[in-house]
């Protein structure tokens, strides 16, 4: 019992810790004052690692290491990482730094720098370890629980998720210090990571495994086109945290006489992706096992785009007020609109997340090797974390090609300045293409797979 409640912390805190990662383009373009390109592209690229690694981890678990070693080593990251970060706010280390102590770029030295970024590649670490291995490590112990104990531990896991989702969405914005924000999380997975190593250290232990030898290298080579129709929806994914925050978070975050903080579209985010994701369970009672995915593909691709028809509507609405209200060289200044009109681009987008995320793995799990059928998980976060990343080139390409003719570029160093809903327009038609490439691609990889199958009914 001592054992899986060491683990269930590391979910747990995992939570709080995300809430925190969450808010960081805001730290960025408030504290350091980047502008919103650069921000969005250290948070995606960051994300973007932190889903990829866990294809190499994968292998290196089986190979080598075990769930409970990869768990061990990521779990000491994270908490090495959510320290630094908390270390790398101004205030920390002023005075031995030599920096001032205000939450200012001009505050913010060398060795905060240096820290900052080794805190985002151990937690880039940590998130992926705990992809690779914690769930399947939960999974052992809970095998281990019986009767009494296992409703126990489920009614205080259903507890907990609750009260930390409430915790990081309302209670931590409302902490105004950097330092402490960013802090909380820091104590909170030292704490479970010294939790983790006393209660699970004597119970496990790992028996290598054979290394699986690709042999049908060929069927993952045909694969590719189709997946590569994929990484739009890890484009589109990637705004929700960066693009769309940064437009609320200038807007009336109020209800009422109630001032709601930024993070209560996560959790509505996260309801509605869960909501997708059993829909898309139930949906394995009705619809064939071989449409399954191609279904579900296809409702994802149509759920981005019309995420991103929302996004470019409510976005010219948005530029629209900022013109009569004067605010473009005002960029903290407050826009008199709600910020609760972004709340359907964020339902869509928690939509895409769950739909994408449950139908590429199937597609996965349906296509490739058997050899590799257990990394299925690990190439659908492998696909959508190249999306995150190919954020930042399309980002950057879109913004050449807008200044082509001496006009001036759709992003600019300020939101109000730029145009995010032609970037929005743009990721409209790049969504409808990869839509229109999907369809023609799966119908000649079914092609293919027909032929296949009857040359080898021939021989």
């Amino acid at each position: 019992m001592a054992s899986f409640f060491s683990i269930s912390v590391l979910v747990w805190t995992d939570m709080v810790a995300a809430y925190a990662v969450w808010v960081m383009m805001t730290y960025l373009t408030n504290v350091w004052r980047l502008d919103v390109t650069h921000a969005a592209a250290i948070v995606n690229v960051f994300t973007g690692a932190a889903t990829i690694m866990p294809i190499g981890m994968a292998f290196l678990v089986d190979a080598f290491m075990g769930d409970y070693w990869m768990l061990l080593l990521s779990s000491l990251a994270y908490s090495f990482g959510m320290s630094f970060l908390a270390m790398s706010t101004p205030p920390v280390l002023s005075n031995v730094a030599g920096n001032c102590s205000a939450y200012k770029p001009d505050c913010i030295g060398d060795a905060q720098k240096a820290l900052f970024y080794t805190a985002l590649a151990l937690i880039a670490i940590g998130i992926s370890g705990h992809i690779t291995s914690l769930e399947s490590f939960l999974n052992q112990q809970k095998l281990n629980q019986t009767g009494d104990r296992k409703k126990l531990w489920n009614c205080v896991g259903n507890f907990a998720v609750i009260l930390l989702a409430l915790i990081g969405s309302i209670a931590l914005p409302y902490i105004k210090p950097w330092s402490v924000r960013f802090g909380i999380p820091a104590i909170c997975t030292v704490l479970s990571t010294f939790l983790f190593i006393c209660g699970s250290c004597k119970s496990c232990s790992y028996e290598p495994g054979s290394k699986n030898e690709v042999k049908d290298t060929k069927i993952f080579i045909r694969m590719m086109p189709m997946w590569m129709t994929f990484i739009i929806c890890g484009v589109v994914i990637s705004i929700g945290n960066t693009y769309f925050l940064e437009q609320a978070k200038n807007m009336n975050h109020k209800v009422g006489k109630l001032k709601v903080p930024l993070p209560i579209f996560k959790i509505f985010y996260d309801l509605v992706k869960d909501l997708f994701t059993k829909l898309y369970i139930e949906a394995k009672k009705i619809i064939p096992r071989n449409y399954l995915a191609p279904c579900g593909i296809i409702v994802a691709m149509l759920l981005s785009i019309l995420c991103c028809i929302t996004a470019a509507r409510m976005e010219s609405r948005r530029l629209d007020v900022i013109r009569r209200h004067c605010l473009h060289d005002k960029p903290n200044g407050k826009i008199p609109m709600s910020m609760f009109l972004l709340l359907p681009q964020y339902l869509l987008l928690g939509a895409l997340d769950g739909m994408s995320n449950f139908s590429i793995d199937c597609f996965f799990s349906n296509h490739i090797p058997a050899s590799m059928r257990h990394y299925s998980r690990f190439f659908t976060y492998g696909v959508i974390g190249t999306g995150t990343m190919g954020s930042v080139l399309s980002v950057y390409v879109v913004g050449k090609v807008s200044e082509s003719g001496g006009k001036p570029s759709w992003f600019q160093d300020t939101l109000n300045k730029s145009r995010l809903d032609n970037y929005y327009w743009t990721l409209t038609v790049l969504s409808s293409i990869s839509l229109v490439l999907y369809i023609l691609v799966a119908l000649w990889y079914n092609k293919k797979c027909e032929q296949s199958v009857q040359l080898h009914e021939d021989d």
